[in-house]
């Protein structure tokens, strides 16, 4: 029998789930059409308008914007809108002596020195699995409590905040483990998920926090006082974190069953997991505390320590491996490869941190020359606010730039702009930087564009496979709200006592 032509076939009728796929991606496309079209009458207008120069500082903000939306990556938007806004501003000779300097101090802060020894600290410690002991420490301590295996998630995201600083890295190392053995022992995945999510979070409070040494920098505040400021509001948030999930699992027992109970031997067994963490713990914040290490010098020895052990563990781990499967590798090789990925992670991930702070210093010299700072400053001081309703009124606008912006974008940007009536109120820069931080991680997790929902999901789509679960986007949703609560809560708690923050630093040595 003949077939029909390829004409006269009849259609293939699509899916449900295709259709779906098929509008958003034509959504998409519009989308950034519509966002390129806003950027070429941006720059048109930029280069062909007479404008003053205040409006010129406020449209290359919306330049800059756009071409984030447009997603152009978060550093090159900035470096570019901030080298056309310096041309138009002050002229191409100036804008080449501008980049010559603003890279140069960019890169050569010793205050900001200390971030490429963080980020090592974190990488290394992922590679070679020292996160995981502090999983095992917790959920072999805790499975008991109501929602046991949920607080255990909590608490080890904060032991691996204290030795990592990285948000996503933390909810990713926990999240493999945590939250496929929260469902399979009957946790609803809302609360599996959104445990995870804030967990996580804790990586930018708890120092060392990248994000606080990079406000420390921009705000020109001691790095090792700044350090220490997050240290009570951290662990308070653990606490608190902790409370919530105790409440939501006597309020809905069926969320979070009791876990098993496991024998006091390998409770106390499993505490030698934690021993890697505490001496790097007590290396960095111990050094800062004390006196005897700058915050640099503390990141330095801190990634030593954490290469030394994690390179232990590497090869006692890879030993045992390879004798179960009766073969040999070199012990070079083994090492090569441990070092070889952390470096090049390490370098990756400083690499588009230092681009983002060159375009931060690039935008904040338009802001300055276009007058937009003092603008936005005058304005804010000419609405007669007090330091409380000040603070207060910077609550939404940070939860409101969060839906646009990165975490680290959005305070690069804000930062220069807000300090003018924050020294005019007499806002204490080193509180502000914890105030800001909690406000920072408040937006990563907070709908609809939070983006610590989309990375938890992602890992409990991973991790859950193959147990028949149909997880949305709206679980994460719902498991993160109670939590945010917690944070604003702590907003408020700093507000009122500013010495939550400050009484640590007040009784160092650090510098």
């Amino acid at each position: 029998m003949k077939t029909l032509p390829e004409a006269h076939k009849k259609p293939r009728i699509q899916s449900p789930i295709e259709l779906k796929e098929a509008l958003t991606a034509k959504r998409f496309t519009f989308g950034l059409i519509i966002m390129a079209v806003i950027t070429v009458l941006l720059t048109v207008y930029l280069l062909v308008a007479d404008s003053n120069k205040l409006i010129v500082g406020f449209l290359i903000i919306l330049l800059m914007m756009a071409l984030m939306l447009f997603k152009i990556p978060i550093g090159f938007a900035m470096s570019g809108a901030g080298i056309f806004g310096l041309y138009l501003l002050v002229g191409p000779n100036a804008v080449t002596g501008s980049l010559k300097e603003v890279v140069f101090t960019s890169f050569a802060s010793w205050s900001l020195s200390v971030i490429p020894m963080f980020v090592l600290m974190g990488v290394a410690m992922g590679k070679s699995g020292l996160m995981s002991g502090a999983y095992d420490v917790a959920r072999k301590w805790m499975s008991r409590l109501p929602g046991g295996l949920a607080i255990a998630t909590n608490y080890a995201g904060a032991g691996m905040a204290a030795t990592s600083g990285s948000t996503i890295g933390i909810a990713y190392a926990i999240g493999r483990v945590s939250i496929p053995e929260m469902i399979r022992s009957g946790y609803s995945p809302a609360l599996a998920m959104g445990t995870t999510g804030m967990a996580g979070t804790l990586g930018q409070v708890i120092p060392p926090s990248i994000l606080l040494v990079i406000y420390a920098g921009v705000a020109e505040t001691p790095v090792g006082p700044q350090l220490l400021a997050g240290i009570i509001p951290g662990i308070t948030l653990a606490v608190l974190f902790s409370l919530v999930i105790i409440i939501w699992a006597a309020v809905s027992p069926s969320s979070a069953p009791r876990g098993t109970s496991y024998p006091w031997k390998e409770r106390v067994a499993s505490l030698v997991g934690l021993v890697p963490m505490l001496v790097i713990t007590v290396v960095v914040l111990g050094g800062i505390y004390l006196g005897i290490f700058t915050a640099t010098e503390a990141g330095a020895y801190g990634a030593l320590v954490t290469i030394i052990l994690g390179l232990a563990l590497v090869i006692s781990r890879s030993r045992k491996d390879l004798k179960s499967a009766k073969t040999t590798v070199p012990t070079r090789r083994i090492v090569g490869a441990y070092f070889s990925a952390t470096l090049i992670e390490t370098v990756s991930a400083v690499a588009a941190i230092m681009l983002l702070i060159v375009g931060v210093n690039l935008l904040t010299r338009v802001m300055a020359l276009s007058g937009l700072a003092k603008w936005v400053a005058n304005g804010v001081l000419d609405l007669g606010l007090d330091k409380l309703g000040f603070l207060l009124l910077l609550i939404p606008v940070y939860l409101v730039l969060g839906f646009f912006l990165d975490t680290l974008a959005m305070m690069l940007l804000t930062i220069p702009v807000f300090m003018g009536p924050l020294v005019a109120l007499d806002v204490d820069l080193i509180w502000f930087g914890v105030f800001l931080i909690v406000l920072a991680e408040i937006d990563m997790v907070a709908p609809p564009l939070g983006v610590m929902n989309f990375v938890v999901l992602a890992i409990a789509q991973s991790s859950t496979k193959g147990m028949g679960l149909k997880l949305k986007i709206t679980d994460t949703f719902k498991g993160v709200m109670p939590f945010i609560a917690a944070c604003i809560l702590m907003l408020v708690v700093l507000i009122m006592w500013p010495d939550f923050a400050l009484w640590l630093p007040g009784l160092s040595s650090a510098k």
